[in-house]
């Protein structure tokens, strides 16, 4: 199940780079639309989840994060976007046993959306916004990893810093829909020793990223 969803997953991306690529191509003079590569460096926080057998807190450690973003230009406003996201962070809960706490988690995001620019692609102000999935990976023996549908959006800036780089500065925040009463990441046939249950996990992001714009 695994290999087909990253086999979906890089038909959906090579879709879109076609897709994009064509596009960018279509609406004439390469002055009225830019394309750009971004890569990010970050630090993201989450709200709780809930131990399933206790009903305790589940906390996820705020730590660092990076990103890319693809970007191909439609018009001198809009972008396609292709935005991976990845995070590792470990989770705790007072209603975990000794033995399991602090298990390592890593989050990732791989959304497809676009960019706005008010003032024009290239410089100033923008929002974005992604719809996609998120994988939820922990690394202890016994755990399943986890994936679900999630949205992300975003608003920050654009400071042009010479003719092909600029620095963008932005804020992001992510929806995964979890809608689970009973227990996430179990899967082992000898029992669990975590088990999360939640309706949704939301998480914020502060972003910092060189982009080389074309």
């Amino acid at each position: 199940m695994r290999r087909s969803g990253i086999a979906m997953a890089c038909a959906l991306v090579s879709m879109t780079i076609a897709t994009g690529m064509a596009q960018a191509q279509g609406t004439g003079s390469a002055k009225a639309t830019e394309s750009g590569v971004t890569v990010y460096g970050g630090y993201r926080g989450s709200t709780q989840l809930t131990e399933a057998t206790t009903g305790q807190n589940v906390y996820l450690n705020s730590s660092a994060s990076y990103a890319l973003a693809v970007d191909f230009g439609i018009d001198p406003n809009k972008q396609w976007e292709i935005f991976y996201s990845r995070q590792k962070t470990e989770m705790t809960s007072a209603g975990f046993s000794a033995a399991a706490n602090n298990v390592p988690l890593t989050i990732q995001y791989l959304h497809f959306g676009g960019t706005y620019f008010s003032q024009g692609i290239g410089n100033g102000v923008y929002v974005a916004g992604g719809l996609g999935a998120t994988l939820l990976e922990p690394d202890r023996a016994g755990l399943n990893s986890v994936a679900k549908a999630s949205m992300s959006l975003s608003a920050g800036v654009l400071v042009p810093i010479g003719k092909n780089l600029g620095l963008r500065l932005e804020a992001r925040g992510y929806a995964t829909l979890l809608n689970n009463s009973g227990g996430m990441f179990c899967g082992s046939n000898t029992g669990c020793t975590v088990t999360v249950k939640g309706s949704a996990l939301y998480q914020g992001e502060a972003l910092v990223g060189l982009s080389a714009r074309f």
